[in-house]
């Protein structure tokens, strides 16, 4: 399959002359689910920030496609199918769920009947909570509204950062069946999860990154079963994250 995302060599990183990524390399497949795990620090973020022109990239390439993206921020990547659900501050919490829905496809809104009915039928909870305010919602419901969102512009590629993060363990298996089921949809999907071996059971391929580069790349089984990858990192990242 050809790639949706190919992520080249890059070098990237906050502070002038500090490094974060140091050579990275991610391909995402059409269709492909993909994951990034590696320990606290890896840069594993930082991929997403890059690829969405929220740092400084000093070297190699993002293509989405055929087209050079370096750099592209983030609403010139959303017009060209990028969804992103950020980790943090996901939801605009003064509004309902239906206006967090509409806000994702503030660009296109005569898509907003077709799409709030997928989004809907993908969630029907959402549907249930429309009209409530989404800083009053749990916070598997957060990440739905956020996921939703992502949506609603009909992404060929969605990029997940720590979509588990803070919630409870019945919460975390909620969101990634969620994200499975998404995934079926033919949604390319690159996920950063620190909870590590959740994310190589649900991955088709996952990549593990170790200050700023690539340590390990395989598929989900492969990587779960490779000695050195549970020796190094699935051990450490489970106490980690209590997983």
């Amino acid at each position: 399959m050809s790639a949706v995302l190919d992520v080249k060599e890059l070098t990237a990183g906050y502070i002038p002359e500090v490094n974060i990524l140091n050579g990275c390399n991610i391909t995402v497949a059409q269709g492909e689910f993909v994951g990034i795990i590696g320990p606290n620090g890896a840069g594993k973020s930082t991929v997403l920030k890059a690829i969405l022109g929220e740092c400084s990239v000093r070297g190699g390439m993002v293509s989405l496609g055929d087209l050079d993206i370096t750099g592209f921020r983030a609403h010139e990547l959303v017009e060209r199918g990028v969804g992103y659900v950020p980790q943090n501050k996901n939801v605009f919490p003064s509004l309902t769920v239906t206006e967090n829905l509409e806000m994702g496809c503030f660009q296109r809104p005569a898509v907003f009947k077709s799409r709030f009915d997928y989004v809907t039928t993908l969630f029907p909870r959402l549907l249930e909570r429309a009209t409530v305010k989404a800083g009053s919602l749990s916070g598997g419901e957060r990440q739905m509204v956020a996921m939703g969102r992502a949506l609603m512009m009909e992404p060929k590629l969605l990029l997940l950062d720590e979509p588990s993060a803070g919630l409870s363990p019945v919460l975390q298996d909620e969101v990634f069946i969620q994200c499975k089921k998404i995934n079926a949809e033919g949604i390319a999907i690159l996920m950063v999860e620190q909870n590590a071996r959740r994310c190589l059971q649900v991955a088709d391929r996952a990549y593990v990154l170790d200050q700023g580069k690539n340590a390990y790349t395989g598929t989900g089984r492969e990587l779960l079963s490779d000695p050195n990858v549970i020796k190094l990192y699935l051990g450490t990242l489970a106490r980690a994250t209590g997983g």
